[in-house]
């Protein structure tokens, strides 16, 4: 289980760090410190949009379940006919 909210937070975090170093390096000319300043801002970045992703598949993830134990009998049609499907389209029909 990932802790969305500590993620974000870091990842914030981490964001305006880079942010300081960027424009710290660029004040002083330092190219290194830039270059670390920029990508512990694209860091911050990603580790922000993992957790809305993580965030996101499981609100659907949740729906999904929450769907299976309402109509378990649709539920088990519908399975049916996606494995159906998939089959046909991984294996496809073999011509005599």
């Amino acid at each position: 289980m990932v802790d969305t909210l500590k993620t974000k937070a870091e990842g914030l975090l981490d964001e305006a760090k880079g942010r300081v170093k960027d424009g710290v390096g660029g004040l002083s000319g330092d190219l290194g410190m830039q270059a670390d300043g920029k990508f512990d801002q694209l860091s911050g970045m990603a580790q922000q949009e993992f957790a809305d992703l993580y965030d996101e598949g499981e609100t659907k993830l949740e729906a999904a379940t929450a769907f299976v134990q309402d109509r378990p009998l649709i539920s088990v049609v519908i399975a049916t006919v996606v494995g159906i499907i998939v089959g046909g389209l991984l294996f496809g029909r073999k011509s005599s």
